[in-house]
Protein backbone atom coordinates (compact mmCIF):
# COMPACT_ATOMS: atom_id res chain seq x y z
CA UNK A 1 0.00 0.00 0.00
CA UNK A 2 1.70 3.50 -0.82
CA UNK A 3 2.48 5.68 1.89
CA UNK A 4 0.76 8.95 -1.03
CA UNK A 5 -1.65 9.02 -3.31
CA UNK A 6 -1.25 12.23 -5.30
CA UNK A 7 -4.71 13.00 -6.93
CA UNK A 8 -4.45 14.45 -10.83
CA UNK A 9 -8.33 16.01 -11.56
CA UNK A 10 -8.46 16.88 -15.25
CA UNK A 11 -10.69 18.72 -17.55
CA UNK A 12 -9.48 19.05 -21.35
CA UNK A 13 -6.05 19.90 -20.41
CA UNK A 14 -4.49 17.02 -22.06
CA UNK A 15 -1.85 19.88 -23.41
CA UNK A 16 -0.17 20.01 -19.49
CA UNK A 17 -1.13 16.55 -18.11
CA UNK A 18 2.09 14.26 -19.23
CA UNK A 19 4.59 17.43 -17.30
CA UNK A 20 2.37 17.10 -14.54
CA UNK A 21 2.74 13.18 -14.12
CA UNK A 22 5.81 12.79 -14.99
CA UNK A 23 6.82 15.08 -12.59
CA UNK A 24 5.68 12.94 -9.72
CA UNK A 25 7.75 10.22 -11.93
CA UNK A 26 11.25 11.96 -10.82
CA UNK A 27 10.46 12.72 -6.76
CA UNK A 28 12.96 11.55 -4.60
CA UNK A 29 10.29 10.20 -2.24
CA UNK A 30 9.36 7.32 -4.20
CA UNK A 31 6.25 5.42 -2.24
CA UNK A 32 3.78 7.08 -4.13
CA UNK A 33 0.34 6.49 -6.30
CA UNK A 34 -1.13 8.51 -8.69
CA UNK A 35 -5.16 8.95 -9.06
CA UNK A 36 -6.05 10.63 -12.54
CA UNK A 37 -9.67 11.54 -12.71
CA UNK A 38 -11.21 12.50 -15.76
CA UNK A 39 -13.66 14.55 -15.31
CA UNK A 40 -15.26 14.08 -18.81
CA UNK A 41 -13.23 15.50 -20.90
CA UNK A 42 -13.22 16.02 -24.52
CA UNK A 43 -9.52 16.04 -25.69
CA UNK A 44 -7.17 13.07 -25.74
CA UNK A 45 -6.81 12.74 -22.19
CA UNK A 46 -7.36 9.09 -21.96
CA UNK A 47 -5.37 8.12 -24.88
CA UNK A 48 -2.56 10.36 -23.17
CA UNK A 49 -2.98 9.07 -19.96
CA UNK A 50 -3.46 5.23 -21.21
CA UNK A 51 -0.31 5.37 -22.95
CA UNK A 52 1.44 6.60 -20.06
CA UNK A 53 0.62 4.06 -17.94
CA UNK A 54 3.17 1.39 -18.97
CA UNK A 55 6.11 3.77 -18.05
CA UNK A 56 4.60 3.96 -14.21
CA UNK A 57 4.68 0.25 -13.48
CA UNK A 58 1.48 -0.32 -12.06
CA UNK A 59 1.18 3.15 -9.78
CA UNK A 60 -0.48 5.08 -12.10
CA UNK A 61 -4.60 4.96 -12.32
CA UNK A 62 -7.08 6.42 -14.41
CA UNK A 63 -11.11 7.38 -13.41
CA UNK A 64 -13.65 8.11 -15.83
CA UNK A 65 -16.92 10.41 -14.35
CA UNK A 66 -19.28 12.34 -16.48
CA UNK A 67 -18.39 16.10 -15.69
CA UNK A 68 -19.18 17.19 -12.67
CA UNK A 69 -16.60 19.50 -11.35
CA UNK A 70 -13.37 20.12 -9.49
CA UNK A 71 -14.51 19.45 -5.87
CA UNK A 72 -16.15 15.83 -7.32
CA UNK A 73 -13.17 15.04 -9.32
CA UNK A 74 -11.33 15.42 -6.27
CA UNK A 75 -13.51 13.74 -3.99
CA UNK A 76 -13.71 10.59 -6.83
CA UNK A 77 -9.57 10.59 -6.75
CA UNK A 78 -9.69 10.65 -2.93
CA UNK A 79 -12.24 7.33 -2.56
CA UNK A 80 -10.25 5.67 -4.87
CA UNK A 81 -6.92 6.41 -2.77
CA UNK A 82 -5.54 3.95 -0.96
CA UNK A 83 -2.51 5.89 0.66
CA UNK A 84 -2.82 7.05 4.08
CA UNK A 85 -1.15 11.21 3.13
CA UNK A 86 -3.32 12.51 -0.28
CA UNK A 87 -1.12 15.56 -1.91
CA UNK A 88 -2.82 17.72 -4.60
CA UNK A 89 -1.53 17.93 -8.24
CA UNK A 90 -3.75 20.17 -11.08
CA UNK A 91 -3.55 18.64 -14.39
CA UNK A 92 -1.73 22.06 -15.53
CA UNK A 93 0.84 22.12 -12.63
CA UNK A 94 3.99 20.33 -11.90
CA UNK A 95 5.79 19.62 -8.96
CA UNK A 96 9.36 20.03 -7.91
CA UNK A 97 11.38 16.55 -7.26
CA UNK A 98 12.06 16.97 -4.01
CA UNK A 99 7.73 18.15 -2.94
CA UNK A 100 6.44 14.86 -1.46
CA UNK A 101 9.89 13.79 0.35
CA UNK A 102 9.69 17.60 1.90
CA UNK A 103 5.47 17.21 2.72
CA UNK A 104 6.59 13.48 4.34
CA UNK A 105 9.54 14.89 6.45
CA UNK A 106 7.16 17.59 8.06
CA UNK A 107 4.24 14.98 8.53
CA UNK A 108 6.35 12.60 10.31
CA UNK A 109 8.37 15.75 12.56
CA UNK A 110 5.19 16.01 14.41
CA UNK A 111 2.06 13.33 14.26
CA UNK A 112 -0.65 16.47 15.17
CA UNK A 113 -0.34 17.68 11.56
CA UNK A 114 -3.12 17.33 9.41
CA UNK A 115 -2.22 19.44 6.36
CA UNK A 116 1.20 20.88 5.06
CA UNK A 117 2.05 23.23 2.14
CA UNK A 118 4.91 25.10 1.13
CA UNK A 119 5.79 28.00 -1.30
CA UNK A 120 5.36 28.04 -5.32
CA UNK A 121 6.83 30.15 -8.20
CA UNK A 122 4.30 30.99 -11.46
CA UNK A 123 5.08 29.64 -14.92
CA UNK A 124 3.21 30.54 -17.81
CA UNK A 125 1.33 28.42 -20.34
CA UNK A 126 4.77 27.38 -21.86
CA UNK A 127 5.94 26.44 -18.63
CA UNK A 128 8.53 29.53 -17.96
CA UNK A 129 8.79 31.08 -14.98
CA UNK A 130 7.15 34.57 -14.65
CA UNK A 131 8.22 34.74 -10.79
CA UNK A 132 7.10 34.29 -7.06
CA UNK A 133 4.06 35.30 -5.42
CA UNK A 134 4.55 38.08 -2.73
CA UNK A 135 5.25 35.96 0.14
CA UNK A 136 3.42 35.69 3.29
CA UNK A 137 4.40 36.01 7.21
CA UNK A 138 5.15 32.51 8.29
CA UNK A 139 3.47 33.40 11.51
CA UNK A 140 0.25 33.18 9.99
CA UNK A 141 1.18 30.04 8.00
CA UNK A 142 1.92 27.25 10.35
CA UNK A 143 0.30 26.35 13.76
CA UNK A 144 -3.30 26.70 14.31
CA UNK A 145 -4.42 28.39 11.31
CA UNK A 146 -7.94 28.36 10.83
CA UNK A 147 -8.67 31.61 11.57
CA UNK A 148 -5.96 33.05 9.06
CA UNK A 149 -7.58 30.58 6.21
CA UNK A 150 -11.03 31.97 7.14
CA UNK A 151 -9.42 35.99 7.14
CA UNK A 152 -7.17 35.21 3.97
CA UNK A 153 -4.19 35.81 6.02
CA UNK A 154 -3.10 32.59 5.03
CA UNK A 155 -3.31 31.47 1.41
CA UNK A 156 -2.47 27.77 0.79
CA UNK A 157 -1.44 26.93 -2.61
CA UNK A 158 -3.43 23.55 -4.14
CA UNK A 159 -0.08 22.06 -6.16
CA UNK A 160 2.31 22.23 -2.36
CA UNK A 161 -1.08 20.83 -0.21
CA UNK A 162 -0.48 17.42 1.53
CA UNK A 163 -3.54 15.83 4.28
CA UNK A 164 -3.50 13.08 6.35
CA UNK A 165 -6.92 11.20 4.51
CA UNK A 166 -7.95 10.26 7.54
CA UNK A 167 -8.88 13.99 8.69
CA UNK A 168 -9.97 15.15 5.42
CA UNK A 169 -12.51 12.35 5.61
CA UNK A 170 -13.40 13.50 8.85
CA UNK A 171 -14.01 17.04 7.42
CA UNK A 172 -16.35 16.37 5.13
CA UNK A 173 -13.83 16.26 1.82
CA UNK A 174 -14.23 19.01 -0.89
CA UNK A 175 -18.18 20.61 -0.91
CA UNK A 176 -19.16 19.59 -3.77
CA UNK A 177 -21.65 22.56 -4.40
CA UNK A 178 -19.05 24.88 -4.64
CA UNK A 179 -17.67 26.47 -7.96
CA UNK A 180 -14.55 28.03 -6.50
CA UNK A 181 -13.21 28.90 -2.86
CA UNK A 182 -13.79 24.79 -2.20
CA UNK A 183 -9.76 24.18 -1.75
CA UNK A 184 -9.99 27.47 1.12
CA UNK A 185 -13.36 25.73 2.59
CA UNK A 186 -11.53 22.16 3.16
CA UNK A 187 -8.67 23.95 4.36
CA UNK A 188 -10.34 25.63 7.17
CA UNK A 189 -12.27 22.65 8.18
CA UNK A 190 -9.21 20.38 8.32
CA UNK A 191 -7.18 23.53 10.26
CA UNK A 192 -10.25 23.72 12.42
CA UNK A 193 -8.99 19.66 13.66
CA UNK A 194 -5.44 19.71 13.66
CA UNK A 195 -2.06 21.88 13.25
CA UNK A 196 -0.86 22.36 9.79
CA UNK A 197 2.94 22.53 8.96
CA UNK A 198 4.58 24.86 6.55
CA UNK A 199 7.44 24.54 4.21
CA UNK A 200 9.53 27.61 3.28
CA UNK A 201 10.72 27.08 0.19
CA UNK A 202 9.05 26.13 -3.60
CA UNK A 203 8.05 23.00 -3.68
CA UNK A 204 5.96 23.44 -6.71
CA UNK A 205 5.35 25.35 -10.10
CA UNK A 206 1.94 26.92 -10.47
CA UNK A 207 0.64 27.34 -13.76
CA UNK A 208 -1.19 30.72 -14.78
CA UNK A 209 -3.64 30.54 -17.60
CA UNK A 210 -5.85 33.37 -19.15
CA UNK A 211 -8.75 30.85 -19.05
CA UNK A 212 -8.60 29.88 -15.37
CA UNK A 213 -11.49 29.78 -12.96
CA UNK A 214 -9.73 32.40 -10.78
CA UNK A 215 -9.70 34.94 -13.94
CA UNK A 216 -13.59 35.37 -13.09
CA UNK A 217 -13.57 37.62 -10.91
CA UNK A 218 -17.67 37.43 -10.17
CA UNK A 219 -17.11 34.03 -9.76
CA UNK A 220 -14.46 34.42 -6.96
CA UNK A 221 -16.48 36.89 -5.12
CA UNK A 222 -19.32 34.98 -5.16
CA UNK A 223 -18.39 31.80 -3.86
CA UNK A 224 -15.95 33.53 -1.20
CA UNK A 225 -18.87 35.37 0.31
CA UNK A 226 -20.75 31.65 0.22
CA UNK A 227 -17.75 30.54 1.81
CA UNK A 228 -17.83 33.07 4.62
CA UNK A 229 -21.07 33.22 5.23
CA UNK A 230 -20.95 29.16 5.54
CA UNK A 231 -18.40 29.65 8.31
CA UNK A 232 -18.80 32.81 10.06
CA UNK A 233 -20.11 30.76 12.95
CA UNK A 234 -17.80 28.87 13.54
CA UNK A 235 -15.96 28.75 16.82
CA UNK A 236 -12.54 29.69 15.02
CA UNK A 237 -14.46 33.04 13.28
CA UNK A 238 -17.66 35.17 14.39
CA UNK A 239 -18.52 38.62 13.10
CA UNK A 240 -15.20 40.84 13.30
CA UNK A 241 -13.66 37.66 11.43
CA UNK A 242 -16.48 37.77 8.85
CA UNK A 243 -15.72 41.36 8.37
CA UNK A 244 -12.36 40.96 7.75
CA UNK A 245 -12.07 38.13 5.32
CA UNK A 246 -14.43 39.94 3.03
CA UNK A 247 -12.87 43.28 3.16
CA UNK A 248 -9.42 41.29 2.31
CA UNK A 249 -12.05 39.63 -0.64
CA UNK A 250 -12.69 42.91 -1.48
CA UNK A 251 -9.20 44.14 -1.16
CA UNK A 252 -7.86 41.62 -3.40
CA UNK A 253 -10.56 41.92 -6.06
CA UNK A 254 -10.09 45.85 -6.05
CA UNK A 255 -6.19 44.81 -6.77
CA UNK A 256 -6.48 42.85 -10.10
CA UNK A 257 -8.95 45.36 -11.10
CA UNK A 258 -6.22 48.48 -10.58
CA UNK A 259 -4.70 48.94 -14.03
CA UNK A 260 -7.63 47.25 -16.12
CA UNK A 261 -10.96 48.85 -14.69
CA UNK A 262 -9.84 51.81 -12.35
CA UNK A 263 -13.72 52.58 -11.66
CA UNK A 264 -14.71 49.31 -10.87
CA UNK A 265 -11.66 48.72 -8.47
CA UNK A 266 -12.01 52.04 -6.13
CA UNK A 267 -15.71 50.65 -5.81
CA UNK A 268 -13.98 47.22 -4.60
CA UNK A 269 -11.88 49.10 -2.09
CA UNK A 270 -14.72 50.89 -0.52
CA UNK A 271 -16.47 47.86 -0.06
CA UNK A 272 -13.55 46.57 1.79
CA UNK A 273 -13.16 49.79 3.86
CA UNK A 274 -16.34 49.55 4.61
CA UNK A 275 -16.02 46.29 6.11
CA UNK A 276 -13.08 46.82 7.81
CA UNK A 277 -12.46 50.96 8.42
CA UNK A 278 -10.15 50.55 10.85
CA UNK A 279 -7.04 48.40 8.20
CA UNK A 280 -4.64 50.57 7.15
CA UNK A 281 -4.20 48.39 3.48
CA UNK A 282 -7.77 49.26 2.92
CA UNK A 283 -7.51 52.77 3.61
CA UNK A 284 -4.49 53.46 1.92
CA UNK A 285 -5.69 51.16 -1.69
CA UNK A 286 -8.99 53.10 -1.65
CA UNK A 287 -7.02 56.71 -1.84
CA UNK A 288 -4.09 55.60 -3.67
CA UNK A 289 -6.42 53.91 -6.31
CA UNK A 290 -8.77 57.67 -5.71
CA UNK A 291 -5.28 59.73 -6.53
CA UNK A 292 -4.30 57.05 -9.94
CA UNK A 293 -5.72 59.79 -12.23
CA UNK A 294 -3.75 62.70 -11.19
CA UNK A 295 -0.49 60.60 -11.04
CA UNK A 296 -1.02 59.07 -14.07
CA UNK A 297 -1.38 62.76 -15.52
CA UNK A 298 1.95 63.89 -13.54
CA UNK A 299 3.82 61.21 -15.37
CA UNK A 300 4.83 58.92 -11.77
CA UNK A 301 4.07 55.58 -12.04
CA UNK A 302 4.76 53.85 -8.53
CA UNK A 303 5.68 50.42 -8.29
CA UNK A 304 2.67 49.51 -7.46
CA UNK A 305 1.28 45.48 -7.64
CA UNK A 306 -1.24 43.23 -6.76
CA UNK A 307 -1.31 41.70 -4.01
CA UNK A 308 -3.96 39.20 -4.09
CA UNK A 309 -3.75 35.38 -4.93
CA UNK A 310 -7.36 34.75 -5.73
CA UNK A 311 -6.66 30.88 -6.00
Amino acid sequence: MPRISAIVPCYNTARYLQAALESVLIQSFADWEIIVVDDGSTDNTRQLVEALIPRFGGRLHYVYQANRGLPAARNTAIRHAKGELIALLDADDVWLEHRLGRSVAAMDAKPGIGLTHGRVTHIDTEGVVIGLPAPALPMFLSGSIARNIYTRRAHLLCPTVTFRRSVAEAAGLFDERMKSTEDRDLWFRVAERCETAYIDEVIAHYRISPNSMSRDRDRMLRWQTFFNEKHRHSPSCGTFAFREAMATAYRERGDSLFREDLPLSIRSYWQAVLYHPTSYSNLYMFFRALAEPLIARSGYRSHFSASGDAR
